[in-house]
């Protein structure tokens, strides 16, 4: 499937996106990680979240010679697939051209996975991007949020924020991802890869 459209059309040449929900409520919870790493990518890169398009918040800016769109979607998680479709469609790339960055409840607290491809697991953001792009060929950046010591059924659980040294280990989770998508995007995925999911297995053997 192509995604070229018509016209003229925005230019970038990489498409980042980090999944959550909209709304304030949302704001501070595990499932909304994807959003707090797009946010601060953005900073890094010292560009704002100005435009409006594709049923998403978008910031667009440079590193070094890649042209980068930083995307948060305004739908809501189970229908992430739709602002992602278009904003494939806005910016004329293919699959292999997106990362999406997301929430693992899967993933102890603070540990990163990027990997090239792959199914969605159990993700509903994911399920739906796949489901919308028909393609499971692009990377993306997983973030733990499994909270220390819980068992059982945690699925109401990515809906709550995190709380005591959580926030901690949360904050610095978001800041090593961010850090790791700009590796990506600037050596590829190979390197980050390499020096980011070793980094944290290794401080989970700690």
């Amino acid at each position: 499937m192509r995604f070229f459209s018509r016209g003229e059309a925005p230019r970038a040449d990489r498409l980042i996106v980090g999944l959550g929900n909209p709304g304030e409520e949302y704001a501070g919870t595990r499932h909304n990680v994807g959003f707090q790493v797009a946010n601060r990518l953005a900073k890094r890169l010292r560009i704002e979240f100005k435009s409006k398009a594709a049923d998403a918040r978008i910031a667009e800016g440079t590193l070094v010679t890649t042209r980068i769109a930083i995307a948060r979607p305004g739908t809501f998680m189970n229908d992430s697939g739709h602002s992602v479709r278009r904003l494939l469609q806005r910016y004329r790339l293919e699959p292999k051209d997106l990362v999406v960055v997301y929430d693992d409840i899967d993933l102890p607290l603070g540990k990163i996975r990027i990997r090239p491809s792959g199914g969605p697991g159990t993700h509903n953001g994911m399920r739906s991007i796949v489901a919308e792009i028909g393609s499971e060929s692009f990377p993306r950046v997983r973030l733990g949020i499994h909270p220390e010591g819980q068992r059982g059924d945690l699925t109401d659980h990515v809906l709550s924020p995190f709380e005591g040294e959580e926030k901690a280990k949360a904050e610095d989770m978001v800041m090593r991802a961010s850090e790791a998508i700009e590796v990506l995007l600037r050596d590829g995925i190979e390197r980050a890869m390499e020096k980011f999911n070793r980094e944290t297995a290794n401080a989970a053997d700690d």
